[in-house]
């Protein structure tokens, strides 16, 4: 039997961080799904079809992973894929009290479906999406923290946002 594991998340940019965490899980796992959240009560800087494009541009090395995009809860995503698990990343004690309770919550509605915690390389420990969006809106380099297709399709939207409030 095919072990399927998901690993959801906003990934709005994907970082070297989540790439770090999608090829560990690779290793572990016969197929691994990057589940691209789609809520619209959260306010993104990429849309869902440019977040796709940044995450499938980089697992592309990584023949056993595959990304699709799902706007429900992630354990109901994990079942219709006969998923045996859902990978989530751990960075820092600060983040194992919200994860533990959303492995509990998702074990309550699904029993069978165990979640994975998995700790980045620690160059990774401090990155997040945020930290990475914030650094690129004031021009920092970010070549460390993403791929180039991502880092340039940040500087292009900055770029695009400057420009449009120059012409309000």
């Amino acid at each position: 039997m095919k072990r399927i594991a998901i690993y959801p998340g906003s990934f709005d940019p994907i970082t070297l961080g989540h790439v770090d965490i999608i090829e560990r899980s690779s290793h572990i796992f016969d197929h691994v799904i990057v589940n691209l959240a789609i809520n619209p009560a959260k306010t993104t800087l990429f849309n869902s079809k440019e977040r796709k494009l940044m995450v499938e541009d980089a697992v592309k090395h990584i023949s056993n992973v595959s990304v699709e995009a799902f706007d429900g809860l992630v354990v109901d995503f994990a079942k219709k894929r006969k998923a045996s698990a859902i990978i989530r990343g751990l960075r820092a004690i600060s983040d194992f009290e919200y994860e533990f309770q959303m492995a509990l919550m998702n074990r309550s509605m699904a029993e069978d479906i165990d979640t994975v915690f998995l700790m980045p390389d620690e160059r990774y420990t401090y990155l997040n999406s945020s930290i990475v969006r914030n650094v690129a809106s004031f021009n920092g380099d970010i070549k460390n923290f993403v791929t180039n297709f991502v880092a340039q399709k940040l500087i292009n939207k900055f770029k695009e946002e400057k420009a449009h409030e120059l012409n309000r």
